[in-house]
């Protein structure tokens, strides 16, 4: 392997309203290298990203080379020319459009041309990377990791050097993810060069050659991805060790059942689901994507309406009409996709957190902007948001501190039944055992959660039940302490 960097960055610091997010790192690039990046949610991965794509300018000092040669005042247009392209988590494409024109947009320098010119240069590039697509197919109905492919292919046929990944795998299906590492291999021996950004360290290990490890806006280490274990890893990244041990409710609390639904259904995503959480209990529900546990969350928080079925809450049968009744009852839902779903984009922290219980905030029929802050104040003091800053736009939080938004509006709703779904995707290791902590408080303080993921090893660490979904039915149910991975994972595809 040619040992001359093809991209390398020294010295770059990069500094918001005062707070520095990047200091003096330094970070190279080999051809035909995987190289992963990896630290906690707000380590400074995705603005060393930004920078290198163009789209953030760095703090005076810090210099860009690419294939040796110095590059002053890096663009998005030039990062482009050069050959960097970045596979965004959020799939930057053209829904309106057709695979080939989203993965031809742009190659083509001449206004007109023809489709069949289209569609021949997009199949040259999925067949390079020997997947097969409709190439008439609008983007708008392919599932997110034939986009990601898209969007791959798409870098292909710009015949690029540099791949920036960032979190490619967080929507894919096991199936999805095996293609995707097998293109990934396809472009390493073809001398692409990759920049892979991921918190699962199970990929990590699987792809880098090397790996860098940022902490708190500076580069901790980088070395051979063989000279790092998983544990070793994690201690790097969050300047201790962690060990994720199992928190579930030992104090024998757990007689009143607060929570149940009797035959619910709404066809096609689930039928006939009954179940039952108690006060003090965290219950796990888990299956393959698709299975219908989303949809079924939706229904009981009103997004949906039930087809059949009852809900009961501390004993009386209720009826939910809509979103605004069910958190009057106090049946709160933390959704999967909070960029879209969950948190208001281009909103300030304050608003995002209150936006549940404004008449909260409140006085003589105006929202006053001193009680909205307090409100937002004492979240960011209970849950642990950074920065300490309620103002802030929530766009600009780490993953991990975007999803303490989301739990802080619901626990000022002060809910009895809380559904999370997915509460930890796409956050950091450390943030991680954060939010398993505030839910085993939730609760021991009396709340009753259902915990809604595709994480084995979450679901065995906190939940004290677990129910296995398949095919929109309840196939199983166990205790935790008595619960495999395999035994679930099991049912969960056979049934």
């Amino acid at each position: 392997m040619n040992k001359e960097p093809i991209l390398e960055i020294r010295n770059i610091s990069k500094t918001y309203s005062g707070v520095r997010v990047l200091n003096a790192v330094d970070f190279d690039l080999l051809p035909g290298e995987v190289h992963a990046v990896v630290g906690e949610n707000g380590a400074g991965k995705s603005t060393m990203i930004k920078i290198i794509a163009g789209v953030e300018t760095p703090d005076a000092g810090g210099q860009i080379f690419f294939d040796g040669q110095l590059i002053p005042n890096m663009s998005a247009h030039r990062s482009l020319s050069l050959g960097i392209t970045v596979i965004y988590q959020d799939v930057s494409l053209f829904d309106n459009l057709s695979v080939a024109e989203n993965i031809c947009k742009g190659v083509f320098n001449d206004r007109l041309y023809s489709r069949r010119k289209v569609e021949q240069k997009a199949k040259e590039a999925l067949d390079e990377m020997q997947v097969s697509l409709d190439l008439s197919q609008k983007l708008e109905s392919l599932s997110v990791g034939k986009k990601q492919l898209v969007a791959i292919a798409r870098a292909v046929t710009f015949q690029a050097k540099v791949i920036v990944m960032d979190e490619p795998t967080a929507a894919l299906s096991k199936s999805e993810v095996e293609m995707l590492y097998k293109i990934i291999r396809g472009l390493k021996d073809k001398g692409v060069s990759i920049i892979y950004i991921s918190h699962k360290l199970e990929e990590v290990f699987q792809l880098a050659d090397r790996i860098t490890v940022l902490r708190d806006g500076n580069r901790v280490v980088t070395g051979d991805a063989g000279g790092f274990t998983q544990d070793t890893l994690i201690s790097q990244m969050v300047g201790r060790e962690l060990r994720f041990i199992p928190m579930r409710n030992e104090s024998g609390k757990c007689d009143e059942t607060l929570f149940e639904v009797k035959g619910y259904t709404r066809e096609p995503y689930f039928r006939n689901v009954s179940l039952s959480v108690c006060k003090h209990e965290i219950l796990g529900l888990t299956g393959l994507v698709g299975a219908g546990r989303s949809e079924w969350a939706q229904t009981v928080f009103g997004l949906m309406k039930p087809q059949g079925g009852e809900l009961f809450l501390s004993g009386k049968k209720v009826c939910v009409s809509g979103t605004n009744d069910a958190i009057r009852k106090g049946i709160c839902y933390l959704p999967e996709d909070k960029r879209t779903q969950g948190l208001f984009q281009g909103k300030p922290l304050t608003q995002n957190i209150t936006s549940a219980m404004l008449r909260n905030a409140v006085q003589g029929g105006l929202v006053r902007r001193k009680r909205e802050i307090g409100i937002a104040q004492k979240y960011i003091d209970k849950v642990g948001i950074r920065p300490n800053q309620p103002e802030i736009n929530v766009e600009s939080l780490s993953g991990g501190n975007q999803q303490k938004v989301l739990f802080s509006r619901w626990l000022e709703a002060n809910p009895k039944v809380l559904i999370v779904d997915e509460p930890t995707s796409g956050v950091d290791v450390g943030a991680k055992l954060e939010i398993h902590r505030l839910l085993r408080g939730l609760a021991a303080d009396g709340i009753c959660v259902i915990l809604i993921s595709s994480d084995l090893s979450e679901v065995l660490a906190i939940s004290d039940r677990i129910l296995v979904m398949r095919r929109g039915e309840l196939v199983d149910e166990v205790q935790a302490g008595q619960a495999t991975q395999e035994g679930i994972l099991q049912k969960g595809l056979l049934g």
